[in-house]
């Protein structure tokens, strides 16, 4: 594969993939290109009185709670004024619905303890949080994990 960048004032941002054929790796470098491009970088979430703009990467897991949607990170939980299918469609793919009333940054989880008797738990980095991944949504995340390798 050859990269190539034209430099030029008189240029509109573009991108173009040349190929053969669609392959998966030209397939996984466009859905790289359009989640760079196209997804939320920060996040407006709410404290107490207060806003904030939340770098995205920093947010662990959002959860329902209270018919509010929290956005938890290592230290601290912030609101924000979405719903968790609004908050799917705006985050980039390395969020992903583990139950109905959670989603969570895959790049955050450090590990998965499982059980046969209950839901999975997902632990996270540098974080005493956890969560319950249900059994409808494992098989999925088990799957993006493994990508993500």
């Amino acid at each position: 594969m050859n990269i190539k960048i034209d430099v030029n004032e008189n240029f509109e941002e573009e991108i173009i993939i040349r190929c053969k054929k669609i392959s998966p790796l030209v397939q996984d470098v466009q859905n790289a290109i359009l989640d760079i491009t196209s997804s939320c970088k920060t996040l407006l979430v709410y404290k107490d009185e207060s806003e904030y703009y939340l770098p995205v990467d920093n947010i662990l897991f959002f959860e329902t709670s209270e018919n509010r949607i929290s956005a938890h990170t290592n230290n601290d939980i912030y609101y924000v004024k979405y719903r968790l299918y609004e908050l799917e469609e705006k985050l980039p793919k390395y969020f992903l619905r583990i139950s109905k009333s959670t989603i969570v940054n895959i790049n955050q989880i450090f590990g998965i303890t499982r059980t046969i008797t209950s839901p999975n738990i997902i632990q996270f980095y540098n974080s005493h949080k956890q969560v319950y991944v249900s059994r409808f949504y494992f098989k999925n995340l088990k799957s993006r994990l493994e990508e993500r390798r």
